[in-house]
């Protein structure tokens, strides 16, 4: 059993591996060429339903083997990430539908938007006059994935940390800094991939999400006071849920919850640092 766990561990840091080095080497690769020569046409670009399905699989698998729902709570929240994950790289490899319905407003033939116009913000930056479309998509691509990949390895990092904590309250580590930073990864990565590839299902879907994980992190952290009392209570009171540095809040209310109300098992989860 333990052999099947360190398995499954090293299954997840391979995920990682998937996710972070071909990202990388991709915006590596847009710095360092040429102006527009990684600009692929619209007809090029598009259609590529292997990559949509690839892409889609891997993030698929990142976000099940590390946020690991089990409530169904979690799942719903789970549920809608992944059609946020689906409807995005459908749309960034797929079918357009945001572009679709986006250039005849603008007055633009749909094969006008080539892979660098697709990038949204850039191309309003330059429409704008403020930015060149290449400089756009430099910007748009070094924060997405600073953003990014911050959020894959808070989730990673939390997930890691929790799996060495078995069952017990993890206030080490990344939770000295946070008391719930997966679903601050899982956050930071909604908000890259807006900033990286807007589509208007993904900007509809992200303050929802926003709301479902800021949800459960208020239940877990119900949980653990039940479950730890006063240490969980010291711990809320010095730790803020998702922002490094901001103010934490007390959660008194947490305090008066009766243990009967939410009992907690060593199956819940996250809600007892459990990995």
């Amino acid at each position: 059993m333990e052999r099947v766990k360190e398995a499954w561990s090293t299954a997840r840091w391979v995920l990682v591996g998937f996710l972070l080095y071909p990202t990388l080497s991709f915006v590596i690769g847009i710095v360092r060429g040429e102006p527009g020569s990684h600009n692929v046409p619209f007809e090029w670009w598009y259609g590529d339903w292997g990559q949509v399905l690839i892409v889609s699989g891997i993030f698929l698998a990142f976000l099940l083997g590390f946020a690991r729902p089990r409530r169904r709570a979690e799942w719903r929240s789970a549920g809608l990430y992944s059609a946020f994950l689906i409807s995005l790289f459908a749309e960034m490899f797929g079918v357009p539908l945001t572009i679709y319905l986006l250039a005849p407003l603008l007055g633009l033939p749909v094969w006008a938007f080539g892979m660098n116009e697709s990038h949204l913000w850039a191309f309003a930056l330059d429409r704008l006059g403020l930015v060149s479309l290449d400089r756009g998509v430099y910007l748009v691509m070094a924060v997405s994935v600073v953003v990014i990949a911050a959020g894959l390895t808070l989730l990673a990092v939390g997930w890691a940390t929790v799996y060495r904590g078995h069952g017990r309250l993890v206030t080490k580590g990344v939770y000295r800094y946070l008391r719930h930073p997966q679903y601050a990864g899982l956050i930071l990565i909604v908000i890259g991939f807006n900033i990286m590839w807007p589509t208007l299902p993904t900007i509809v879907m992200a303050p929802i999400l926003v709301v479902m994980y800021t949800r459960l992190a208020r239940r877990e952290d119900q949980e653990l006071a039940t479950f730890f009392g006063e240490r969980f209570l010291q711990y809320a009171a010095s730790t803020p849920a998702f922002l490094p540095g901001a103010r934490p809040r007390t959660y008194l209310e947490i305090g008066q919850r009766k243990a009967e109300n939410a009992p907690v098992s060593d199956e819940s989860g996250q809600g007892i640092r459990a990995p």
